[in-house]
């Protein structure tokens, strides 16, 4: 799927610097099924994916034993991959030292969360003078029953702007994002949220706006694979657990969703009612017939 996914073209008048290449990887734990390892133990399956984020296709899949072993599946998703000038997208347990250096070795960028499991690095960003930095983009949106603000700062790390140490392997900026979301039902409160992101892109590279759309299409993961696995193919009841069963039916999943992508489907629930009706129709979507 990989070189498909490479030959979509860029809509025309696309910024240079929209048209990079943006991969996010993120995991999911099989809920329904149940691995049996050789002492005995039984444990549930976790399953990290590498996806496009601009068509959502899965350009990989790896499967560990458990969430905390996630990390271990970084380097074996993306070694096959080609990162010269890509940026990939992780969530705070990939923020580590060695998965910034291995990127910068083959090429790419980062674009990782920092929460509590990096508590030095997170407290010099937290402690950074972003009143003075101020509110370099804000977008707002209305819709699925809130209404929802969301602003982002951001603040070059050359120099080190609190006159410490390196942030960071190879970090370019730092970024603080506040989300401000109201149910629109009477009465509803204004509940926020505040996040803190490192990337080794420079200010050249990317705009606050378009860090903020990268951030925000990591965070889409959730609805457009994770849910539509759970939701259209009931994956979390999958009861699969013999051997490799987990993974291979998974990673069906994943060619099903990611051929349907290409086709240029975006309702995958739909999608696959229209082709259940006919079985000539998953044929010309392969390209079989």
């Amino acid at each position: 799927m990989s070189p498909q996914l490479s030959a979509q073209p860029a809509a025309e008048g696309t910024p240079r610097r929209e048209q990079r290449r943006v991969l996010a990887l993120d995991g999911k734990t099989l809920r329904g099924a149940r691995v049996r390892a050789a002492d005995g133990r039984v444990w549930l399956p976790h399953l990290v994916s590498v996806l496009d984020q601009t068509s959502g296709g899965v350009l990989g899949q790896v499967q560990v034993a458990e969430k905390g072993s996630e990390i271990t599946a970084f380097t074996a998703l993306l070694d096959p991959l080609d990162l010269d000038d890509v940026l990939v997208t992780a969530d705070a347990l990939h923020t580590q030292r060695a998965h910034a250096d291995y990127l910068h070795r083959r090429g790419g960028h980062y674009l990782m969360t920092i929460k509590a499991n990096q508590p030095t690095l997170l407290a010099r960003v937290r402690a950074l003078p972003w009143t003075q930095i101020g509110v370099a983009d804000r977008q707002r949106g209305r819709g699925h029953g809130r209404v929802e603000t969301r602003t982002i700062s951001v603040v070059s790390l050359h120099p080190c702007p609190d006159l410490g140490a390196e942030f960071f392997p190879h970090a370019s900026q730092a970024i603080k994002l506040v989300r401000r979301r109201r149910p629109l039902r009477p009465g509803g409160k204004w509940r926020t949220e505040t996040a803190y992101a490192i990337t080794s892109l420079t200010s050249t590279d990317a705009d606050p706006g378009l860090l903020a759309r990268w951030i925000r299409g990591h965070w889409s993961i959730e609805n457009r694979l994770h849910w539509v696995r759970d939701v259209c193919f009931d994956e979390d009841r999958a009861t699969a657990h013999t051997g490799h069963a987990p993974q291979v039916m998974s990673a069906l999943r994943n060619l099903a969703i990611t051929a349907l992508r290409l086709h240029g489907v975006s309702n995958i629930a739909a999608a696959l009612r229209h082709h259940a009706r006919d079985p000539h129709r998953p044929l010309t979507t392969y390209k079989i017939i």
